[in-house]
């Protein structure tokens, strides 16, 4: 089933900023049901609400603002080629479905039939809730993402422009992956696309996410949100590979809520973006659920990303398991605040956290703050954070031995990174990943 999707003509000219006038023109080019209209009016008196609050302190002190003009970035009408994109996963394997949102439009979507015969929804949320109300508003920002955590995420729930929907039925299996692209192609362009994967009870799936700039120096305005809603006995994979440009800025509230015996593997990589800012929740809510988090980052230049974690236990017998690694280059700066937080009535939880950073350079820097909160005496939650410096007799050994400087860097690279590697279930990703990596280091160009 291929669907081309006409993008907004009205949108050209609407600001993505702060006042009344620009809500409501917005609005205006929206053909959409009076209870998605609803949502956004709520949602914008939030965030109007939170201009003058400051923002919470324990995840922002540490990201510099003082240079974001959001008046500089319009929410565009969208319509640009998929084809103008060079992404990461195209080419590494087949899926059963891809959907396409470019400037803040879905411009292209497809879902295998056999799918669709199923039950299964993969496309635009834009057209989707319009189409299958009864499916998408009990979820739509109701748990998961929620418009009075921040200003930031307020501005996205009246906002949103758009973005993928993933809904797989009771105990239907997705064997092959889906694939979406976020892409940037005009200069000053913002992005608020929106992620929601529904999986009902018994359902499983993968879905593979990405960023991308068209060009390599448009600047650009990504305020996302993510919402991963795994029911009982289901499970999930969900990958965002995040490869903006490095003129973009990019913030996001990304939440996971998973039931009784469900797992979740989720996965985050930071290769792109001027500044990125990732707000992440995972939320175990049932007895027997387990989630997976890895995190891979690779920043270069000034780049600053930025990752506030959090790991909530609701219920007893529960697992998370989180892990994120770190390389850093030249002025870079990466940033990683995590919570495990445990709820009296989740007995018998274990929880983990690490963050270990790579530093290449004298001048970059990682900050890591680990954290547990827990009510629960019954527990087993343990945190740690590592940093240090490549050993310039691992770079004379490699070179002594015919390698260049870059290719020993990327040797010693590869090997941080491969504890992370060997927990992703999809072989495509880890490939990608490994590739992007030796993309940064100047490798395989």
């Amino acid at each position: 089933m291929t669907t081309t999707i006409s993008p907004p003509t009205a949108l050209s000219s609407v600001p993505a900023g702060f006042d009344t006038a620009a809500f409501e023109a917005f609005l205006a080019t929206r053909n959409e049901p009076g209870w998605v209209s609803d949502r956004r009016r709520a949602a914008f008196a939030v965030y109007q609400a939170k201009l003058g609050a400051p923002l919470n302190p324990e995840e922002w002190k540490r990201v510099d603002l003082r240079a974001f003009t959001p008046g500089q970035f319009q929410l565009g009408a969208g319509g640009a080629s998929p084809a103008q994109f060079s992404t990461l996963l195209e080419d590494r394997t087949v899926f059963a479905g891809q959907a396409f949102h470019v400037d803040g439009a879905g411009v292209f979507d497809r879902l295998d039939e056999r799918l669709a015969r199923q039950g299964v929804l993969f496309g635009n949320l834009a057209d989707l809730v319009r189409e299958h109300r009864e499916v998408l508003e009990p979820h739509l920002m109701t748990r998961g993402v929620r418009p009075e955590t921040d200003r930031f995420t307020a501005w996205h729930a009246a906002f949103w422009t758009g973005g993928a929907v993933l809904y797989v039925p009771k105990n239907v299996v997705v064997n092959e992956p889906l694939h979406s692209l976020i892409g940037l192609s005009a200069a000053g362009a913002a992005d608020f696309s929106h992620t929601l994967v529904i999986l009902e009870e018994g359902a499983s799936a993968t879905l593979l996410e990405e960023t991308a700039s068209a060009s390599p120096m448009a600047p650009g305005l990504h305020i996302g949100g993510v919402e991963l809603l795994v029911g009982r006995g289901a499970n999930l994979r969900y990958v965002q590979l995040q490869n903006w440009n490095s003129q973009v800025w990019h913030i996001a509230h990304q939440a996971a809520l998973v039931a009784a015996d469900a797992s979740l593997q989720w996965t985050v990589a930071g290769i792109g973006a001027k500044l990125a800012h990732l707000h992440q929740e995972v939320a175990l809510e049932g007895r027997g659920a387990q989630a997976q988090v890895n995190g891979v980052t690779f920043a270069t230049g000034r780049q600053l990303l930025s990752y506030y974690t959090q790991q909530t236990h609701k219920a007893e017998n529960t697992c998370s398991d989180l892990l994120y690694k770190d390389v850093l280059r030249d002025h870079a700066r990466v940033v990683w605040r995590g919570m495990i937080r445990v709820d009296k009535a989740a007995q018998k939880t274990d929880g983990y956290q690490r963050n270990d950073s790579l530093l290449l350079s004298p001048d970059c820097r990682a900050d890591a703050i680990p954290g547990l909160e827990i009510e629960a005496d019954d527990v087993r939650c343990t945190h740690g954070a590592t940093a240090g410096r490549v050993d310039a007799d691992q770079i004379f050994y490699c070179m002594c031995r015919g390698l260049s400087r870059y290719e020993a860097m990327h040797m010693i690279v590869e090997g941080f990174f491969h504890g992370v590697y060997d927990r992703i279930s999809v072989e495509a990703v880890r490939e990608t990943l490994s590739q992007a990596v030796q993309r940064k280091l100047g490798i395989g160009l």
